[in-house]
């Protein structure tokens, strides 16, 4: 799975990230959480745009165990060629080599670094919207809530993608699912043990591991969910967004009937796939206007 995620499929191209030289990529390092390597970030910045531009920080995909900071950072090139957007991309350290709290606090360094650096990234500090698919989702959604508890830095938008939010089992799709699809029941577990280890399901996990379980959820930016009803997150995304809209918070939620987890990418050419990508991109790119 992890030289999958690295190297592609096989007999498909990789991307070309500069867009035949209309983007400009650079690799940055940014100081890691305390006692901890550096983080390493690819940044995507248009190469005509000028003054402050709007910004997504992408948190990629890969069950907590697998991928890397170049995973799925090709579908966010549209936002860079065709709205100005600036695309910072972390790699922070996988499961279960590196455990929670790694994975999360290296999304949040990552994060501090891209506000701090603003102004030389070309960044506008008030246009700054997290997203990301699966792990990524759940990381982003977790890392949202580490920015809102220590007052730093401040989101505009969160865009989670059938997120991995909750290392309980206790609704019906996490369990649904027993050796079909992208991502069953056993995936699940393999992927919240390799985070948790022996905590998983137990009292002892922060709600910045599994963001399904903070108790507060006020104070959040506008949310984007989007999930199918065959996937196995469908239920955590579901009363996520309710809870979140609950708390006072603005969300967009929609389920896909019929969608697996990953049917957007693996099913790219049925008219689910790009109804579902159409109308996430809609809300970004207002998102990347306001």
């Amino acid at each position: 799975m992890r030289r999958m995620m690295v190297e592609g499929v096989p007999g498909v191209e990789q991307p070309d990230l500069t867009a035949g030289g209309a983007v400009q990529v650079t690799e940055h390092r940014a100081p890691g959480p305390e006692g901890a390597p550096d983080v390493t970030l690819t940044v995507l910045r248009p190469r005509a745009a000028h003054g402050p531009r709007p910004a997504i920080y992408h948190v990629h995909g890969g069950g907590m165990v697998a991928g890397d900071r170049h995973s799925g950072m090709h579908l966010f090139l549209p936002f860079v060629v065709d709205h100005g957007a600036v695309v910072v991309s972390v790699e922070y350290r996988l499961a279960p080599e590196h455990p929670d709290p790694d994975p999360v606090e290296d999304c949040y360094a990552g994060l501090v670094w891209t506000a701090d650096n603003a102004a030389e990234l070309g960044i506008d500090p008030g246009r700054l919207i997290i997203a990301g698919p699966s792990a990524g989702g759940g990381l982003a959604a977790g890392t949202a809530l580490i920015a809102r508890d220590r007052g730093y830095p401040k989101l505009s938008h969160q865009v989670l993608v059938c997120p991995m939010l909750d290392d309980r089992f206790e609704n019906p799709s996490s369990r649904m699912l027993d050796g079909e699809g992208m991502w069953d029941r056993n995936d699940n577990l393999f992927g919240w043990t390799a985070l948790l280890g022996d905590r998983r399901g137990g009292p002892d996990v922060s709600p910045y591991a599994a963001p399904a379980r903070a108790a507060d959820l006020s104070g959040l930016p506008r949310t984007y969910i989007d999930t199918g009803s065959a996937d196995s997150f469908r239920d955590e995304a579901l009363i996520y967004a309710q809870r979140l809209s609950q708390a006072g918070v603005s969300v967009d939620f929609h389920m896909w009937g019929g969608g697996f987890h990953g049917f957007d990418i693996t099913g790219a050419d049925a008219a689910l796939a790009r109804a579902s990508v159409t109308t996430r991109a809609d809300f970004i790119r207002r998102a990347l206007e306001t």
